[in-house]
């Protein structure tokens, strides 16, 4: 069995042994790091399968800044914000870089051993599908979308988008026919199914939002990304 090799990284020194005893445990080839700078050196050169990520480092490289190193040089890296300052608003910004779960402290062992085994499993479904669709191109004007590169256009020029964000459009295109939920977009972008509607409205508003910042012209009155009020969202539909 192929061990998976996990980043912790926390200023807590009994928060680190934690999660790292919990996770070894659990058959994880695991290294810690005690600050940002740290983390940052680690993921210079080293490629991880998971990072365990607390929001709140202390020093002057914060838990937002090594999510953007690990998204620009790792993006396949999966990635659970781990911290005991959380709140919707506080996630959003690393909700932005396409965190796989965002938990709070303190956990039980069997919980966190259960959130990252969805995370890595979620990772997992997501290469097999990959794989499967390699360079399926998705178009429907003005947007083109080629999978297997993971790139998108829009009216060929390329979007700057996170992955999750990539998730969100490319998952547009496909159900351009129909109006999504609320629900089954978190599902997709998030990996997981939110407990009821009102959730599921608060956390696929951020992403809708950043993604019509790149996507429109004027963001809050949105030409291409459409709300369908009380249902869901969909792409505007061809003339």
């Amino acid at each position: 069995m192929q061990k998976i090799h996990t980043l912790i990284v926390d200023d807590e020194p009994g928060v680190r042994f934690f999660v790292e005893e919990t996770l070894h445990r659990s058959g994880h080839d695991v290294t810690t790091a005690k600050s940002g700078n740290e983390a940052l050196n680690l993921l210079r050169d080293t490629p991880f399968d998971l990072v365990v990520l607390d929001l709140k480092l202390g020093g002057k490289v914060d838990g937002i800044k090594v999510l953007e190193a690990i998204r620009w040089r790792w993006p396949e890296t999966s990635v659970i914000i781990f911290t005991a300052h959380g709140s919707l608003e506080s996630a959003m910004k690393a909700i932005d870089h396409g965190i796989e779960k965002y938990v709070q402290k303190p956990l039980s062992p069997n919980e966190l051993r259960e959130v990252v085994k969805e995370v890595l499993d979620a990772r997992k479904k997501s290469r097999i599908k990959t794989n499967d669709e390699y360079h399926h191109i998705l178009r429907k004007r003005p947007f083109e979308v080629d999978e297997g590169l993971h790139r998108v256009l829009m009216n060929d020029e390329l979007l700057d988008l996170t992955p999750s964000e990539f998730k969100l459009i490319t998952h547009l295109l496909r159900n351009s026919d129909r109006v999504i939920s609320p629900e089954e977009l978190v599902e997709v972008v998030r990996g997981y199914q939110p407990e009821d509607i009102i959730e599921a409205r608060q956390v696929i508003k951020w992403y809708i939002h950043r993604l019509r910042q790149k996507v429109e012209q004027d963001s809050s009155h949105p030409e291409y990304i459409l709300n369908v009020r009380g249902i869901g969202y969909r792409l505007k539909p061809d003339p």
